[in-house]
């Protein structure tokens, strides 16, 4: 026999949900930069850590590019600068 209460709960709950379309922070290869220089950039600008940065870095230059982030757009955008900043192709896809 069960002598619990049995209680009933009717409550409307409001869900809010934001959608966010993620975007790849890609990064190009070229003839000029040094794997030193792009290596120091991953790790200043998108907080890589040394492994990490080193990895890309070979992908981008045996693969011709490597999506290095991902995120909103908004949290890309001011990152993709910083990396034009210093003289490396990125775009955001």
């Amino acid at each position: 026999m069960n002598t619990r209460p049995q209680i009933d709960y009717d409550e409307d709950v409001l869900l809010l949900e934001e959608t966010v379309e993620l975007r790849n922070l890609v990064v190009y290869n070229d003839d000029i930069n040094t794997f030193d220089h792009v290596i120091k950039t991953l790790m200043d600008v998108c907080g890589h850590q040394p492994e990490q940065a080193e990895q890309c870095t070979l992908l981008i230059h045996y693969k011709g590019k490597c999506a290095v982030k991902i995120g909103a757009y908004e949290e890309l955008e001011p990152l993709c600068t910083a990396i034009h900043d210093r003289g490396i192709a990125a775009d955001i896809a």
